[in-house]
């Protein structure tokens, strides 16, 4: 990693479960993958290394672990098989891509320039918080704010108990509609007088008997100090307060991709901001030799197990694209 003159087989970018799934597997074809995981940031949520499985306290979905383990637990499991296998780890962000020409060269945080064959880019994307300072705290502390009702919603304390989701388009209705198998009350809390959801999407969620609409309201504060215990709500048209009892609250306002360092590189995005994968059934960007993986050219399931698969593809085209080039 302190040698200018080197040039990687391969760099992956990012450290969630599509990155370390990729190093393990890079690294089991002695590709000697160097993995660049970012640094701590604060977005307004923590942005960890890790990714979002770092502010998940427990993850019960994943198969392999049947009493469950958490998400920083499972990620400190993952990096510990990468590097048994040989990958190197630099603890800094890429802050621009040139992929213009072959090798490629990644721009780091720290001044230094790497030079790649192929790169995988896994860099994942983040959850839109409201931002408020006690949602915040709950989220990282385990405290009953989620931005992933499928990861979390069907865990213990919430069953039985109202909850509420905040948002107006289709992923808060399927948030929602999730969470209504597992809720007294689904408390749908919205800014405006209509969804922006499909219409389909929209009938579904409000023909359940245990969902309740709360029109032009905003969250303006979360209740509790270990564990939430309330929302207040703010009404949009008259600004006046009120308070309602929930156990737990769920943001589905929206997720947005880590891909800043890609602008200018030449990589192609789709409409959603997402990494585009032109052929659908790999993991190849529009750029020979850059692939894509998770939750970055993923925005339907945005899972870690979907996420460590399309690690383990990202991994295993670059594999046959380096043989390809007879590197």
């Amino acid at each position: 990693m302190g040698d200018a003159d080197r040039i990687e087989n391969v760099v992956i970018i990012g450290s969630g479960p599509a990155g370390w799934t990729a190093a393990i597997y890079a690294a089991r074809a002695n590709l000697e993958p160097l993995c660049v995981i970012g640094t701590p940031r604060q977005d307004p949520a923590p942005v960890l290394p890790g990714g979002q499985l770092m502010l998940t306290t427990e993850v019960e979905n994943y198969p392999g672990f049947p009493d469950g383990v958490t998400g920083p637990e499972m990620m400190q499991m993952f990096q510990k098989q990468a590097e048994r296998f040989g990958t190197r780890v630099l603890g800094a962000d890429v802050e621009r891509c040139e992929f213009g020409e072959r090798p490629f060269a990644l721009h780091l945080s720290n001044g230094d320039v790497v030079r790649a064959k192929s790169v995988i880019i896994a860099t994942g994307a983040t959850a839109n918080w409201l931002g408020l300072e006690n949602e915040l705290r709950l989220a990282t502390s385990g405290g009953g704010v989620s931005a992933c009702a499928v990861c979390d919603g069907a865990l213990p304390v919430f069953r039985d108990k109202p909850l509420a989701v905040v948002g107006g388009g289709d992923t808060a209705m399927e948030e929602a509609a999730y969470l209504t198998k597992f809720a007294s009350t689904v408390h749908i809390i919205h800014r405006r007088d209509e969804f922006r959801a499909s219409k389909t999407m929209q009938e579904r969620v409000l023909a359940a008997p245990n969902v309740k609409v709360h029109w032009n309201k905003a969250v303006v504060d979360v209740l509790g100090d270990d564990f939430i215990t309330g929302i207040r709500l703010e009404d949009t048209r008259d600004g006046s307060h009120e308070d309602l009892d929930v156990s737990g609250l769920f943001i589905a306002i929206g997720h947005a991709p880590a891909t800043r360092f890609l602008e200018g590189s030449g990589i192609d995005f789709d409409d959603s901001g997402y990494v585009a994968l032109p052929d659908g059934g790999t993991s190849e960007t529009n750029i020979e030799g850059v692939f894509a993986a998770g939750d970055v050219a993923d925005h339907v399931y945005r899972q870690a197990i979907t996420a460590a698969g399309m690690g383990c593809r990202a991994a295993i085209d670059a594999e046959r694209w380096l043989a390809e080039q007879g590197d």
